[in-house]
């Protein structure tokens, strides 16, 4: 065959829709990586705001990471030239400023890596988050040029990582029924690599709309360690984790002789027994807490063990619980703007609790 069927007749005339590009992958990597369970992907991309990809397991779990336009070093969408897929011509509510569609996740990660420079270890992760928090005046001495100031940012070789090899990107898409093309090359000089990933018209999601106004519980970690470290230490044999919480108020007014209720409690439990941790009302642990009224919800330990990935390289996490069990947890994630500072990112988990907790 001289056509994939999926390409339209002449793909090199097509005019890109979106042009994107941006020097270092791995942020853009990391973002994808953290919802990388899934290969089934959909990918909206939407004129003034960036890209979403959403996956979902089990019709239970939906993970949508969120990777903003001024994340890019280049943004450009071509809102004239955008056309509906097929599958959304009749469609009564055609958004003229995005479009999306289903891309395989994991042939997408594989060709961001295909230099092996994609992936943030931990010793580099480690360090660059001592970078990203420290203030300006806070840098080495091996930081500093001889006059006691940072080395120019603009060189090229520091645009593609100094000595550190990185891989640039630049993406781009033509519409409904194009491939979407990657460009990435390790450095300045060295070799140029191009992507061609088929894209297919998308199906519609698992919805789990979050009511704000039903909130039970609302919970933010100062840092993403604290949840982190207590997910990691329960036995993967485990089959659920119980969420478990009690206002303040009744905390505080717990009678002697009487057990007192945790603040807040995770619970996991398996064959061969139950693990808990009980977190304190600290402000130095649980940035805030809010709870209206005492309650228990369980998940599938295999779902919520889906979120530590995209927990290794978040800041703070936002946890939220609806009064009918659904769970709501959203990592920050620090991602360097291109002209300088630091721009915040997220991945968001939504899980639906079990039905037996559900029901009382």
């Amino acid at each position: 065959m001289s056509q994939m069927m999926s390409q339209p007749s002449q793909p090199d005339k097509a005019k890109p829709l979106l042009t994107a590009s941006v020097h270092d992958v791995r942020y853009f990597a990391s973002l994808l990586r953290g919802i990388g369970f899934s290969n089934r992907a959909s990918m909206r991309f939407t004129a003034g705001s960036g890209i979403t990809v959403t996956v979902e397991e089990a019709r239970t779990l939906l993970a949508t990471s969120y990777i903003y336009a001024d994340h890019f070093d280049e943004w450009a969408f071509d809102v004239d030239n955008l056309q509906a897929a097929p599958s959304q011509l009749s469609a009564p509510d055609i958004d003229r400023h995005a479009t999306s569609f289903e891309i395989p996740l994991n042939t997408l990660l594989e060709c961001l890596n295909i230099f092996g420079t994609a992936n943030m270890s931990s010793s580099s992760s480690a360090g660059s988050k001592h970078k990203q928090w420290r203030r300006a005046d806070d840098a080495s001495d091996d930081e500093r040029g001889d006059d006691g100031r940072r080395p120019n940012a603009n060189r090229i070789d520091q645009h593609f990582g100094g000595n550190e090899k990185r891989t640039s990107m630049r993406l781009t898409y033509a519409g409904p029924g194009h491939p979407l093309t990657l460009v990435l090359a390790e450095d300045s000089s060295g070799p140029t690599t191009t992507c061609e990933i088929s894209t297919f018209d998308s199906e519609p999601n698992l919805e789990l709309p979050f009511d704000a106004e039903q909130t039970a519980l609302k919970i933010i970690f100062k840092s993403s360690f604290w949840l982190r470290d207590a997910l990691s230490e329960l036995d993967p044999s485990c089959e659920k984790i119980t969420l478990i919480a009690n206002p303040v108020a009744d905390v505080q007014s717990a009678q002697r002789g009487v057990p007192a209720k945790p603040l807040f409690r995770i619970q996991g439990t398996g064959a061969f027994g139950s693990t808990e941790m009980d977190y304190p009302n600290d402000r130095e642990v649980l940035e805030t807490f809010e709870c209206s009224r005492s309650i228990s919800f369980s998940y599938r330990f295999a779902h919520i063990s889906r979120t530590l990935r995209a927990l290794q390289n978040s800041t703070k996490t936002s946890l939220r619980l609806e009064q009918e069990g659904l769970l709501s947890l959203q990592f920050l994630v620090p991602v360097p703007r291109p002209r300088g500072g630091m721009s915040d990112s997220f991945i968001e988990f939504r899980c639906l609790a079990l039905d037996d907790d559900v029901a009382q």
